[in-house]
């Protein structure tokens, strides 16, 4: 979309499974990590699900998205405060500047995204 910059080749463009052991690596790794912490038996944490998917496919090269099951990674869901999800934590240069909570429409998060960006 954006021509022939093709510097964010290795940027994925779908959400990366992230586990306690690998949150800070790829939060250091990335300019810009939103990291979506959700549960498997958590409704709105399904209904965002597609939502992030589709923003990891536009945001390609901008904002990298990984997927933080907080049940199986209690550690990371602890280091932040957890306490609602889906939370969406975003991290610029290794920093924590955001975090959004609850489900909401994809051009609402979008917005939220943008001036971090």
């Amino acid at each position: 979309m954006n021509g022939g910059n093709n510097m964010d080749g290795e940027m994925p463009n779908t959400p990366i499974n992230i586990t306690d052991a690998v949150f800070d690596e790829n939060v250091k790794k990335y300019q810009m990590v939103v990291i979506d912490c959700w549960a498997p038996w958590c409704g709105p944490c399904r209904m965002i699900h597609p939502i992030v998917e589709e923003l990891a496919k536009e945001m390609q090269g901008r904002i990298v998205f990984g997927k933080l099951n907080v049940d199986e990674n209690q550690a990371t869901a602890a280091q932040f405060g957890i306490m609602s999800i889906p939370s969406l934590l975003v991290f610029k240069n290794g920093e924590l500047v955001d975090r959004i909570i609850g489900a909401m429409p994809k051009e609402m998060l979008k917005a939220k995204l943008n001036p971090h960006l």
